[in-house]
């Protein structure tokens, strides 16, 4: 005998536990999204708490307020994002790194006409210090490039270069490339290159090395030495510590 075909009733049953169903899944999820939002509410008022708690901490000491920033992170909480509000007028981070990233301006400013606009971030985190005076609460590497991205809105004047295991701020406007960065790590160990370094360590055709080295130095990223007499040699002054101090 041949199998009958469902009637409507067996085919409405169906769709109506289907339905059934796909509402408690429904019911089941708002329930756990606004669990984890009562979650995300408390872990807020708990960070609230500890940072009125340990407010000096947060602004005096760097590694503790990297850590505080990092905790902000998991959860979603950027103190930075505002001028105003709790976390401003709490901790008056706003204002911490509003006046460094003027003093990482004026820093940029003074020493571009000698290293192109290219400052490794150690030696611009001790002319930024000096600026600041003894006085002032120390800074890490990581409050410079939070400061250095919250400058972005000023244009594509500022960017952070990853480079070997350090970084190079760039404050001019001006757009490196991969060569161009992969020559910066070249030069990173001695603060110099020469065209047939560049060819021997990299494979590169001379033309390659040649238009890198050229772009650098037009750019006044690099500086030529001609007096070893035997092959040009191309300096960096941005990965050479307090080379302005020594050549001002």
């Amino acid at each position: 005998m041949s199998r009958r075909p469902a009637g409507i009733a067996a085919i409405k049953n169906k769709n109506l536990a289907q339905a059934k169903y796909k509402d408690k899944g429904t019911e089941l999820a708002e329930t756990q999204f606004a669990q984890m939002g009562k979650q995300m509410e408390m872990f807020k008022s708990n960070l609230e708490d500890f940072a009125a708690k340990h407010r000096d901490d947060i602004r005096k000491d760097p590694e503790f307020r990297l850590q505080f920033q990092e905790m902000c992170a998991s959860i979603g909480v950027d103190p930075l994002a505002s001028s105003k509000g709790f976390w401003a007028e709490m901790l008056g981070v706003g204002d911490f790194y509003y006046e460094l990233g003027i003093q990482i301006v004026e820093v940029c400013m003074a020493t571009s006409k000698r290293n192109g606009g290219l400052i490794g971030i150690e030696d611009l985190r001790r002319k930024v210090e000096a600026s600041r005076g003894r006085n002032s609460q120390p800074i890490s590497m990581d409050d410079l490039l939070r400061s250095i991205k919250k400058l972005k809105i000023l244009g594509n004047g500022f960017t952070v270069h990853k480079v070997g295991g350090s970084y190079l701020v760039q404050s001019v406007p001006g757009e490196l490339t991969l060569d161009h960065t992969v020559v910066l790590q070249q030069a990173q160990e001695n603060g110099h290159v020469t065209q047939s370094s560049l060819i021997q360590m990299l494979g590169w055709e001379e033309e390659r090395a040649k238009r890198s080295l050229d772009f650098m130095v037009k750019e006044g990223l690099a500086w030529v030495d001609d007096q070893s007499g035997i092959e040009l040699s191309y300096w960096f002054p941005s990965l050479i510590p307090d080379f302005s101090n020594s050549s001002s």
